[in-house]
């Protein structure tokens, strides 16, 4: 499988464009794509009972502030595949700390809908979504860092304009 991580060109109008799936909606086995060697590698299995409750992935050519391409959870009807590029309207950004053995870092995850989801179609920002559902995307990241004894705190919801300037700048470093 070839998965690069080239220049993602917006697509049908601002805020949309191509995402890399690394772990699929589902999945307990946590993916992530090796620069280095062109393919997808198990980086962890996460506990008995936990699963991405969406495809996740990564912005190409960007890069976070934890020096990790920009992280993307993708909104979408149905779970793709590792290396899947899907083309995206980023909708929101949750902005996150995240300490790790006394070190406080930035490690956002922009919220985006799948451009052929069937059941997100009308979202366009991330206000729009169920505050439920909000409220359980937050507690999956925080639970999925506090089982690795890391702590993750989201410290602000912003919409598809914070999204977009996320890129940008990730795309700048």
């Amino acid at each position: 499988m070839s998965t690069t991580r080239k220049a993602s060109q917006p697509r049908k109008g601002a805020g949309t464009l191509a995402i890399v799936v690394e772990t699929p909606r589902g999945s307990r086995n946590k993916y992530k794509y090796e620069e280095k060697t062109g393919r997808m590698k198990l980086s962890k299995v996460m506990p008995e009972g936990m699963m991405f409750p969406y495809d996740f992935g990564f912005v190409p050519d960007t890069t976070g502030e934890d020096g990790d391409p920009l992280d993307v959870l993708v909104l979408s009807d149905a779970p793709t595949f590792a290396g899947c590029e899907v083309n995206c309207r980023l909708i929101g950004v949750l902005e996150a700390e995240q300490t790790e053995q006394g070190k406080t870092e930035r490690n956002d995850r922009i919220i985006a809908v799948a451009e052929v989801s069937i059941l997100y179609s009308g979202v366009r920002e991330i206000e729009e979504l169920d505050p439920t559902l909000l409220r359980q995307i937050e507690a999956f990241f925080v639970n999925y860092q506090k089982v690795r004894d890391i702590g993750y705190k989201v410290i602000a919801r912003k919409g598809s304009r914070a999204a977009q300037e996320l890129v940008k700048a990730g795309r700048k470093k």
